[in-house]
């Protein structure tokens, strides 16, 4: 096996695993992870990338993104209140060392990462499919 082949396989499990403890976690954000592995899994391997995708946990957090479809909602709270609880004590310790211009930065990321969650990802509801 290709060392590169050897690379996306232990960056998709590093994926997984994580994945797999935020699905049981609260603070831990399972979709990314998820994401992480569903494109390093295909990069690795098709026999990989086939069973992943397979998978409940890839079918409950990530199949109807990936499918163009949007995420529920659960999923898009979940994200965006892990994010905002870590870039939240990222912002505490940095505002105590008085990093003033870090803050800032730190703000607008994360204002733009919670518009992209409320207006740019789609709410997919599966109880209404036609």
């Amino acid at each position: 096996m290709k060392i590169k082949k050897i690379v996306w396989l232990l960056l998709g499990l590093v994926g997984l695993g994580l994945g797999a403890l935020g699905a049981v976690l609260p603070i831990l954000p399972s979709v990314p992870f998820l994401m992480l592995a569903l494109f390093s899994f295909g990069k690795s391997s098709e026999k990989l990338h086939s069973w992943f995708t397979g998978t409940k946990l890839y079918r409950d957090n990530l199949e109807s993104f990936v499918q163009g479809q949007g995420m529920t909602r659960r999923a898009k709270l979940k994200i965006m209140g892990t994010v905002t609880l870590l870039m939240a004590f990222g912002f505490c310790m940095m505002l105590r060392a008085g990093l003033i211009l870090p803050c800032c930065i730190l703000a607008g990321i994360w204002l733009a990462h919670i518009l992209y969650f409320v207006f740019g990802v789609k709410k997919y509801n599966p109880d209404q499919e036609s």
